[in-house]
């Protein structure tokens, strides 16, 4: 079974709560631990928690603290946005997320409600959440005031909305159909879907569409004066008692509410006399407005009456209370078993559990969002922390990212540089480094000096290297770095922030040298896209392979897509697709293909293919319909380093894609190499993808 699925609605007031509640119990049935979480809520005052999260958790007795079982409230969420920082946002839910994921079997993850300030951002907000965590889709949407034709267009609007973003729908619920009408909308709405779509409807539950006195006294902030034990009466309908008590009663309807001035002892005694009287209806309860308590006598006379229902006051004029109360909208609480129950019951009547079981237990998420990717960077790098070492101490953005990798608490870090010329960068960029946990080191005042020369004349002395020269060139940031590299005392190096690539590389291919099975040194970039990630190779590294170089680096590229968690279709680029084209070029890649295929008959490879008929769907199924990768390649592979190397940064700058790397392959020990123009944030997600490799990539 998939590990999650997520509620979402096409507006307010579609009655998800019918969805969660039933396939909660569903879930709990099939499955040992199940947990809950919803990504946004709404605000909520201090001493309180979320009703959602309370019913559930309390209900199902589900073993999740409050904090646990949400990301964020959605007056933070607005102020985010707002400032350009959605991106924290999905951090933080996708972390929190994981947590559960890693908890529990299955996670029932509910989406927002649509309600009040940041309405207009919420759907666009739950497509983003489900794609990025990874999940399939339940979408639910309310036949009131809709024509069929009206609720059929709008559920399909939801559905290709998730699917134009590539999250799987597995089911559409149209909720609050009239009975007479359930076969229609099913059968409509069924034949604009498609057919892999479960489509279910469920009528208006008029129990579960009527409030609560409950929820009356919480939504005005009425004082209980009477009948606490019967909080839980529904609410019919409701009618202003402002007319003498012989015409009022002609209104009485079944669980009316009533509301009334608080000085209208005629009103509130003869509502009552009615309840007990079998001749009229049941009433639910009265309100009194005006902020107005019966007179002492009065009260008196209510306390000896042997049925008593809810008598709430509250303050407001009878005219505004009643506004107000035809505003309150029906929620289920926790200590509202009855509603539960009906939620529970209507949910298996109505949906086809049997079929959504199938359905969640044959869903394989496709792809890999950047957020996704990201995170489990980070959280594998934690797994078996690691050593990196840093040479270029001297540069700003090398101490900003040592600052935040501390922060995140994801690797060990060391710096090569002057301790003083640090220390005062440190105060000048306004940030702290924790000398206890950073080691600052410089090469020629390191006790490991005199061992990394006489090491590296060792190495190298077949070569007309000198001690002196050894001892010279181990002065040498590159050169410093890469022997702890390769004596132990770090795992991984990164550097190129402020040195050429061949400064950086020079030192690693001279001792640390390619691993028995790689004769070429390679390069991939982590293009994260808008919606997956996809492996580039090489950009960075090898002018203009030969073919037998070209598929090493398609193989060394693919095993690296599969190391991080990237599902390889590999797309051998060229100026043509398939045998159509000739030329040296085109032959190279086609020959090079060739021998990927005989040496690795495992990997799904297409080559030569163009660009566009790689990666677009469409374009793909015209060029090469018989491809197992045309339209879907995850690893795209250039033929020399100038289509490489201008692709990834004209990708990168016109999309605004961040590309992680460039990581390289084929070396005994992990030493990557930055650009020169590197960001912060590059030289984090490079420390970051060093230290994966080191734990034996």
């Amino acid at each position: 079974m998939n590990k999650a699925i997520y509620i979402a609605t096409s507006e307010h007031n579609s009655g998800k709560s019918i969805i969660t509640l039933g396939l909660m119990n569903m879930l709990i049935g099939k499955t040992a631990k199940v947990g809950y979480f919803r990504p946004i809520i709404e605000d909520f005052e201090d001493g309180k928690v979320d009703n959602h999260i309370e019913t559930v958790i309390s209900h199902f007795e589900l073993d999740i603290a409050f904090e646990d079982a949400y990301a964020i409230t959605k007056s933070k969420l607005i102020k985010k946005k707002n400032k350009g920082k959605i991106g924290e946002v999905l951090d933080l839910i996708i972390e929190k997320y994981k947590r559960l994921e890693e908890q529990f079997d299955f996670v029932l993850v509910e989406g927002t409600s649509f309600s009040g300030e940041g309405t207009v951002i919420e759907f666009d907000m739950n497509v983003l959440i489900a794609k990025n965590l990874g999940i399939p889709t339940i979408i639910v949407g309310s036949g009131i005031d809709k024509t069929i034709e009206e609720l059929t267009d709008s559920l399909y609007l939801a559905y290709d909305s998730f699917k134009v973003r590539e999250v799987e729908v597995l089911a559409v619920v149209a909720n609050k159909v009239l009975e007479e009408n359930i076969v229609l909308v099913t059968e409509t709405l069924a034949a604009s879907l498609p057919a892999t779509v479960l489509v279910n409807a469920i009528p208006i539950i008029s129990s579960l569409n009527n409030p609560t006195v409950k929820e009356m006294v919480d939504a005005l902030g009425a004082t209980v004066l009477f009948g606490k034990e019967f909080l839980n009466n529904e609410i019919g309908n409701y009618s202003v008692g402002a007319m003498q008590l012989h015409n009022y009663l002609l209104h009485l309807k079944e669980h009316a509410l009533v509301i009334t001035p608080g000085d209208r002892a005629d009103i509130i005694l003869g509502a009552l006399q009615a309840n007990e009287s079998a001749n009229y209806p049941t009433i639910s309860g009265i309100i009194l407005t005006g902020n107005i308590v019966p007179e002492p006598s009065i009260i008196k006379l209510i306390e000896g009456l042997t049925t008593i229902v809810p008598i709430l006051a509250v303050e407001g004029g009878t005219y505004g209370i009643t506004n107000k109360i035809g505003n309150i909208k029906s929620q289920i609480y926790a200590d509202n078993t009855m509603k539960i129950e009906t939620s529970i019951n209507t949910f298996d009547k109505y949906i086809n559990t049997e079929k959504l079981d199938t359905k969640l237990s044959a869903f394989e998420a496709e792809g890999m969002t950047p957020k996704m990717f990201q995170y489990n960077l980070v959280k594998r790098a934690k797994k078996h922390r690691k050593h990196i070492v840093l040479p270029e101490g001297n540069d700003d953005r090398i101490l900003i990212a040592a600052s935040r990798l501390m922060a995140m608490d994801v690797v060990d870090i060391s710096i090569i540089g002057n301790k003083k010329q640090i220390e005062s960068k440190l105060i000048e960029l306004a940030i702290t480094l924790d000398f206890s946990k950073v080691d600052i080191i410089n090469p020629t005042e390191s006790s490991k000096y005199d061992d990394y020369a006489a090491t590296y004349y060792e190495l190298r002395k077949n070569k007309n290297v000198t001690i002196a020269m050894a001892r010279d060139l181990m002065e040498d940031v590159s050169y410093f770095g890469t022997m702890m590299v390769y004596k132990g005392d770090a795992d991984g190096m990164v550097s190129g922030a402020a040195h050429t690539t061949q400064h950086t590389i020079l030192p690693a291919l001279q001792f640390i040298k390619t691993k028995p099975n790689s004769s070429v040194v390679s390069s991939v970039f982590f293009m994260c896209l808008e919606d997956r990630v996809s492996v580039f190779g090489d950009c960075a590294i090898n002018p203009n392979p030969t073919a037998e170089q070209l598929a090493e680096i398609a193989i060394s590229s693919a095993d690296s897509s599969m190391a991080f968690g990237i599902e390889p279709k590999v797309a051998m680029l060229s100026y043509s697709s398939g045998a159509s084209g000739k030329g040296d070029e085109v032959d190279k890649v086609r020959k090079a293909t060739q021998i990927v295929r005989e040496k690795r008959p495992d990997l799904k490879i297409e080559g030569p293919i163009q660009y566009d008929a790689a990666v677009d769907k469409i374009i793909g199924l015209s060029k090469m319909p018989n491809s197992e990768v045309a339209g879907q390649a995850s690893v795209l592979i250039f033929p020399d380093l100038n289509t490489g190397n201008n692709t990834y940064k004209a990708v990168q700058r016109e999309t605004g894609a961040l590309a992680i790397g460039p990581m390289l392959q084929g070396l005994n020990k992990p030493v990557n190499d930055l650009s020169r123009g590197c960001t912060v944030d590059d030289i984090i997600n490079t420390v970051v993808i060093t230290a994966i490799q080191a734990q034996g990539l």
